[in-house]
């Protein structure tokens, strides 16, 4: 039998905890799931971090002591807490089967340790024209421009991919990067059918409906990034892929890379008169609401090449909410912290805040990025 239990950092990130108990009622078996991110160069470090993590979750040993033995990976959105107050509940739930009795409460929601990366702190969002955005900010976001008139992207529009052929050509290409096989590019995306993209850290079957999905024709796919999952439609999203060499980021904080990398797109979105910003670490979002997610992941050097980060975005078109709210499971746990309860109206898509076409705005995304930041466009 398993048992689940999640655990939303305030601000941060989903994490969860499965559990799976042998015939004596001891616990056999630990995953750690969700849609945080990792910051490493090294899958297996990663792995290894995760699942050291679980084995100590089991054992009642320090999760610190792991984190200390992993200095070069990272969790991003969450933090040692989390992860020990998803397994508390997960073990509440497999002992409340066997008639046993707990006094414990849920755990208060507390401030985010030092194991967390991810907060809002050095996130450069401005809503509108803030008065007290202050010269600092001002001074970072001159320099920020200057930076990115320096890297010139090649900028693609691809031809339509199916789901799987999209996150192939992502690794592929960001491997091309980091080998130095292929320049800085930032690539437009076209889809050639429904997909619900979960993050590299969830899991599927809590994340998915999949008989539904089925039903309805989405493929399911995992991107090589984590975060949460992607309710795609091909008429209602815009995506696209920014792939830059490690070393345009190499003094940066993962939270101001999001937002630098992000930084191009929100001078985008605000010419066509959107009150827009970033929200948490990585979200784009408007007063009215959410209106598309960014994940990233780190690729080391290979063959002499500098190393590549990629940074790839979803923003919502449009949407069918009653479609997503079948094909997707989204726990109450995920919107703990949510000033908007209802994961549809927490989303208000480019096609109620614009009233422009999808194809008028993914040509004036691709125009803006062309004539502000020295790109190079091409067709696929």
């Amino acid at each position: 039998m398993r048992w689940r239990g999640e655990y939303k950092v305030p601000g941060g990130k989903l994490v969860a905890v499965g559990i799976a108990e042998d015939r004596a009622g001891k616990v056999a078996s630990c995953a750690i799931d969700g849609d945080f991110f990792v910051d490493t160069t090294d899958d297996a470090d990663a792995q290894e971090l995760l699942e050291g993590l679980g084995a100590a979750l089991v054992s009642g040993s320090s999760l610190d002591d792991v984190f200390a033995a992993h200095p070069a990976t990272r969790l991003v959105g969450t933090d040692a807490h989390a992860l020990r107050e998803a397994y508390r509940r997960a073990k509440a739930k497999a002992d409340g089967a066997h008639g046993a009795t707990h006094g414990a409460s849920d755990a208060k929601r507390v401030s985010l340790s030092a194991n967390f990366h991810g907060s809002n702190a050095g996130d450069m969002r401005c809503s509108g024209d803030r008065k007290d955005a202050g010269v600092g900010k001002r001074k970072i976001l001159r320099q920020w421009h200057a930076r990115w008139n320096s890297l010139g992207p090649e900028v693609v529009v691809d031809v339509p991919r199916s789901p799987a052929g999209q996150m192939r050509t992502d690794e592929l290409w960001a491997r091309q990067v980091a080998d130095g096989s292929r320049p800085a590019t930032l690539r437009f995306w076209h889809w050639s059918g429904p997909a619900v993209v979960i993050g590299r850290f969830q899991s599927a079957a809590d994340e998915v409906d999949l008989d539904e999905a089925g039903r309805e024709g989405f493929a399911v796919v995992r991107r090589s990034t984590g975060g949460g999952a992607m309710f795609v439609e091909p008429a209602n999203v815009i995506t696209f892929s920014l792939y830059v060499p490690a070393p345009f980021l190499a003094d940066m904080s993962v939270t101001d890379s999001y937002a630098f990398l992000d930084m191009w797109l929100i001078d985008a979105l605000r010419d066509m008169g959107l009150d827009v910003g970033r929200s948490g670490m990585n979200d784009i979002a408007s007063p009215r609401g959410k209106i598309g997610g960014a994940a990233q992941r780190r690729y080391p050097s290979s063959g002499g090449g500098p190393g590549a980060v990629l940074h790839h975005v979803t923003l919502s078109y449009d949407i069918d909410a009653s479609k997503m709210a079948r094909v997707l499971r989204i726990s109450e746990e995920k919107r703990s912290d949510k000033a908007v309860k209802s994961a549809v109206k927490s989303v208000d898509p480019l096609a109620r805040q614009t009233g422009m076409t999808r194809e008028t705005i993914l040509a004036s995304l691709v125009s803006s990025a062309s004539r502000r930041y020295n790109m190079n466009r091409r067709l696929n």
